[in-house]
This record gives structure tokens, sequence and C-alpha cells, in this order.
């Protein structure tokens, strides 16, 4: 049959056409929102995704003794690629809602605002306020929560595949004595040698760091608990006796829930409550404090200064204080501002603009485990700290643990193998009574915080009394499919 221009035959499929082109977009749309199935046989699936919510202390002693092959690794790898981009796209879509719901309210409240009485007013109130805070914690799920935790899932996958390999070559250079020659290779010299001359000629720059940050509000208020104070001190102190410091360590304790430690050159240390409670033991924050000490004494403050001057990085913590005080664009940094007032904010800022970098990071790894094992502490501390931090709720209060740092899987495997190259050491310290009593009274100075914030205004909550929002909770341990389920079988 031919089909003549205005044929009715041509119109009718012109129209079928038009209709199918119309479907299309949103069949489309539909298979993107479709969550991956699992890629394997039960029998193959269910074990290596058992194996990734292990610890990777665990798998660097299992992983060579695992029987998973290239492809059923690479499927996997696919998978949770898949899973990611389902996940984050899931709460991307909350996001939109709370937005829309938002403005819809807002938009009511500000048509009918001559006729609301008193009561129905402030119930729009505490609506639009939920919806923001539930606007915060899909944000945060979407850019960080979710990510870091595929992140980790992915490094363990990579461990599993890559480190029996690895092992190997380690065995090698130990056998061969080929890793005396590694990069700060000479740990029975640590305190007599010098990684870069000059960490005096720092004082002064951290002096007037400290001295910006505090004028301008960007610091939290200090930890004013004179037993807490006094044992993190001496850890740090016995840390540093052990470390390559040229400078005296100046601690100051922070009274922030946010899970952190940084360390300005010069030897300016700060470390928040949020990690004093998040740390399970005294080697794990040996080790932390090793780290930091490490950016010290290879002088990565210094070397990124060359690029950004104190003035020009207080300068741009204040542009973004401005946004979130002037209502602009919400950015993780304003999560931190918002769910925790503005004291901070400059925290959340200076790992990205004071010490952040592949290179230095890698660096402050190696370092750090040399100088918790020279102080006579577990240098697994930093890994079991990490881990644990990869894997708990900590992906808001810790999210700076996670902001432009190296590959996980980099990350452990330069801590592990810098652990394997270490003269052997007995009596290594992992815990002490000191460590429990400091975290009794540290339970008693978060609980007069917790008290204290209840009655504070914020900029997330000013509207006091309202119902809380039903919020996701991403509990210590749990995997990330418990947020965002996925098919099973």
């Amino acid at each position: 049959m031919s089909l003549h221009r205005d044929s009715p035959a041509r119109w009718f499929l012109a129209i079928l056409l038009a209709e199918l082109l119309a479907f299309l977009p949103l069949a489309a749309a539909a298979q993107a929102r479709k969550p991956p199935a699992p890629p394997q046989p039960r029998e193959v699936f269910e074990p290596l995704a058992a194996q990734l919510q292990r610890p990777y202390l665990d798998l660097f002693e299992d992983a060579p003794k695992l029987e998973f092959n290239a492809a059923q690794i690479a499927q996997m790898r696919k998978y949770l690629d898949e899973a990611r981009e389902f996940c984050v796209r899931e709460f991307r879509s909350r996001l939109s809602n709370y937005q829309k719901q938002r403005q819809q309210l807002q938009a009511d409240l500000k048509r009918r605002t001559a006729s609301l009485e008193d009561p129905e007013r402030r119930d729009m109130h505490c609506k639009i306020q939920n919806l923001r805070i539930l606007e915060s914690q899909a944000q945060m799920l979407a850019e960080h929560a979710i990510p870091v935790a595929y992140e980790n899932k992915k490094a363990k996958l990579e461990l599993i595949e890559k480190w029996p390999q690895e092992l190997k070559q380690i065995q090698q250079e130990i056998a061969s004595g080929a890793y005396h020659q590694r990069r700060f290779g000479d740990v029975k010299d640590i305190g007599i040698r010098e990684l870069v001359p000059g960490q005096e000629r720092d004082i002064k720059d951290g002096q007037e760091a400290v001295r910006q940050m505090k004028m301008t509000g960007l610091l939290p208020p200090e930890l004013d608990n004179p037993e807490i104070k006094k044992y993190v001190n001496n850890l740090a102190q016995k840390v540093a006796k052990h470390s390559d410091l040229r400078v005296p360590l100046n601690l100051t304790l922070l009274n922030s829930k946010e899970i952190n430690a940084f360390a300005l050159p010069g030897g300016f240390l700060f470390i928040q409550r949020g990690l004093l409670e998040a740390v399970e033991d005294e080697a794990q924050l040996a080790g932390v404090i090793a780290h930091e000490i490490a950016h010290v004494t290879g002088r990565h403050g210094y070397k990124l200064m060359k690029r950004a001057t104190i003035a020009s990085i207080i300068y741009q913590a204040a542009q973004v204080a401005a946004v979130i005080l002037t209502g602009g664009a919400a950015t993780l940094g304003t999560y931190y501002a918002l769910q925790y007032g503005f004291y901070g904010l400059g925290l959340v800022l200076s790992l990205d603009l004071l010490g952040v970098s592949r290179e230095f990071e890698l660096e402050a790894d190696q370092l750090g485990v040399q100088y918790t094992w020279n102080a006579g502490y577990d240098p697994s501390g930093f890994i079991r700290f990490f881990d644990r931090m990869a894997t708990r709720e900590g992906y808001v209060n810790g999210a700076s643990w996670f902001r432009t740092h190296p590959p996980f899987y980099a990350r452990m495997v330069q801590t592990k193998r810098e652990m394997m190259f270490l003269p052997p050491k007995t009596g290594l310290i992992r815990d002490s009574e000191e460590f429990r009593r400091m975290k009794q009274e540290l339970a008693k100075v978060t609980a007069q915080a917790e008290e204290e914030e209840k009655n504070k205004p914020s900029l997330l909550t000013p509207v006091q009394g309202c119902p809380a929002p039903e919020k996701i909770e991403y509990k210590p341990g749990e995997p990330i499919e418990k947020i965002c389920p996925l098919p099973s079988y």
C-alpha cells in the first residue's frame, strides 16, 4: 500500500511515531532509575560482597587465600559503580523533592502572610525548617556518604585483587634489603635526620594563621578540661619527641563535634572533641597525631602557601561565610555551618587550603606510621581508625577526612607496606588506663556541650520546639545498602 502525503495511514503513522518518540525519554529515565541486580550467581556474589564489609587488616591477612577470579572482580567493580550511581540519583531525587516542597510552602506562606493565625504560621515555619534539615541530609548523603561508602568498597575489592602480588613484591624487597633504599627509609635516624630544612621559619606563618582564624571567628571555642588537656598534650608531646619535629608542638583542643585534627605550619596542632570521641584506643589517637605532626615535619603547609597566602585563605573562608549568611547556594561547607553553627567553618576549609594533596597525604601517612612506631604505639591504629571512619556515621562529622585525599587503596597499602618495613618491636601499646580515664572525662564534656547546644540558636533550626523530622540514620558498621536498598537474591 502506498502512503500519500495526506493519506489517513500516513497521518496515523506520524501520530504513532510522535508518541513513541515522546515515550523514549520516559523509558530511558525509568531504565536509569532501575537499581542494578547482582551480576553473579548467589554463591559468588554474596561471599565476595561479604568480604567488602570486612576490616582492611583482616583483608590484608586473608586476601592471598581468597579465590575470586579476574572476571568476577571486574563484574563486581562494574556493579559497585552502577550501585553508587543509582543511590546518588535516588538521594538527589529526594533532595529535589524536598526543595520543591519547601519552595511551595514558602510561596504559600508569602501569599497568605496577612491572613495567617500564629499557630498555623508556626506550623508552616516548622515544616519549612524540617524540609531544610532533610535537604541538608539528602545532599550530604548524595555528595559524600554514598560516594565514600562505595569508594571504600572498591578499595577493598582492589585489595583482594592486587594485594597478593603486592605482598610478594614487599617480601622480595625485604629479602633483598632493597626496602632500605625507599624514601624516608632511614627510620633508625628519626629525630637526627632532616627531612626538609627550615621548620623554624614556619612558626611566624603558623602564628599569623592562628591569629587571623581567631580574629575572624573561624575557630570553635577551646575545650577547657584540665584532665583531658593534660592527657592529650602528654600523648602528643611523646609522639613529637619521637618524630622529626624541630619546633615546639603547640596543642589546642577545640570543643567541636567534627571528627578532625589539623596542623598549621610551625607546629600548631588542633584536635577537635569529635576526634577524641571517635577514636577507640590510644594507638588510634597516637596515629592521627603522628600523621598531623608529619604534615609539619614535611613542611606541607609551607609548600602550599607558596601558592596561597594566609590572607587569601582567610579571605576565601570569609567568602564562604558570606554565602551562608546571605542565603546563597548550598555546598558541603555550608552544610557544616548550618548543622553546627558558624564555628568550625574554617576547619572544613583548612584541609583543602592548608595541607591536602595526594603527594603530601601519602607522605604524611608514611611518616605518621614511623612516628607512631618510634613512640612505642601499634601503628595499625591509623588503619583501624581510617576503616572505622569510612564505615560509620562519621560521614557527616568526619567528612573532612575524605575530601580530596588520595584513593583509599593507595593509603591503606602505603600504610601496611611501611608497617612491614619497620624493624620488629615488642610491647607496642594499643591502649591504656589513662586513655580510658580521658574518655570518661570526655563523656561529661560531651553531655554538657549537647545540653548547651539544645538551647543555642542555629542557622539550620532558628525555630525552637518544632517536632524533629524522621531522618535516615547510617549507623556504625552498617552497609550503605541499609539506607539505599538494592535487589538481592
